[in-house]
């Protein structure tokens, strides 16, 4: 199966009409082989570095390929007064600043959909292997100690109480997958969500109090930075669990392992993490934490969506504006 339709005819993409798009995060190569077919694609690789390491772009670059979880940093932005276009592989915006997209009348073509729905099983899956302890099941079997005596007892997952920390696209989704397992839902949320027949909850200290599952499902923003705090860790209580599917800096990674090792909470599941790739050590010493490598949108079906989405995007862009910036100006690396 193709990502893209990227088999399409060369022939029905005019060259007058190719977009060159300056690639400036770590794109996954099918992608960027997708969007090839009708466009210009030019490395131009700033993730993983600093800006005083970061390859120049000319000021008449109208088009970036970029992916969430690196976006368009503002000092990037500046550099670019020409920009018309950002295509962004992901869900999250929280590092593309869309007010002064809007404010400069740049598109911006992401995938806010296509990953809900497997970022919504993921965290299914994460519960049951915190809460029926299927990872440390399957521990307890390899290392011969079933030999000594029988696995101890779990949790009964249909009766767990779950607050949902955000209550947008993918927070929504968790919570009607949960629900129909039999759970009982709160919630904590910027704005109502009066259309949902959930709990809300005015803060996320009081939403960790009320339930045994704390599910972290909102933006990475300075205004949720530690919002999972020890205030927060402490009111969840010592049969409660974490689990973070959002971006590891909504909780404050320190106090989390503290907890975790005090047992002060009985367990976590984290797809995300403050330092990625490389958590913090104390994480990987802890039996009790489930961890998991920024996975969970990571399915051959979301990838497929995302990638087709992107594709489409650009086309569609393509077709309303005309392709703005000439194949023959090179860039300068």
């Amino acid at each position: 199966m193709n990502d893209g339709n990227a088999t399409r005819d060369p022939d029905q993409a005019n060259v007058s009409e190719r977009l060159r798009l300056f690639v400036i995060a770590q794109v996954p190569p099918e992608l960027q082989q997708a969007l090839a077919v009708d466009n210009e694609l030019v490395p131009c690789l700033m993730e993983g570095t600093e800006p005083g390491q970061w390859p120049a772009l000319q000021a008449s670059c109208t088009a970036v390929l970029t992916r969430a979880v690196f976006g368009v940093p503002a000092a990037l932005l500046a550099r670019l007064p020409n920009l018309q276009l950002v295509v962004s592989l992901g869900a999250g915006v929280e590092k593309i600043d869309q007010r002064e997209l809007a404010r400069h009348g740049i598109t911006l073509v992401h995938t806010p959909d296509e990953l809900t729905e497997d970022v919504a099983d993921y965290v299914v899956g994460m519960i049951y292997a915190t809460q029926r302890k299927i990872v440390a099941a399957d521990r307890f079997v390899r290392s011969g100690a079933w030999r000594a005596g029988r696995f101890g007892y779990s949790r009964r997952v249909s009766s767990r109480r779950v607050g949902l920390v955000g209550m947008g696209r993918i927070g929504t989704r968790i919570a009607a997958k949960l629900a129909a397992l039999g759970m009982t839902i709160s919630y904590y949320n910027r704005s109502t969500r009066s259309d949902l027949p959930y709990a809300q909850l005015a803060t996320v200290v009081a939403l960790a109090q009320a339930v045994d599952i704390l599910v972290v499902a909102c933006a990475g923003t300075r205004e949720t930075q530690h919002l999972v705090n020890a205030d927060v860790l402490r009111a969840l209580g010592p049969e409660g669990v974490v689990i973070n599917i959002a971006r590891g800096s909504i909780i404050d990674e320190s106090a989390l392992i503290e907890a975790l090792s005090a047992n002060t909470i009985a367990a976590a599941a984290l797809d995300v993490f403050e330092s990625e790739p490389n958590p913090d050590p104390r994480l990987l010493e802890l039996t009790n934490a489930v961890l998991s490598p920024h996975a969970a949108s990571l399915t051959v079906e979301s990838k497929q969506a995302m990638h087709s989405r992107l594709v489409q995007g650009v086309r569609d862009y393509v077709g309303r504006n005309g392709a703005s910036a000439s194949l023959s100006d090179l860039p300068i690396v």
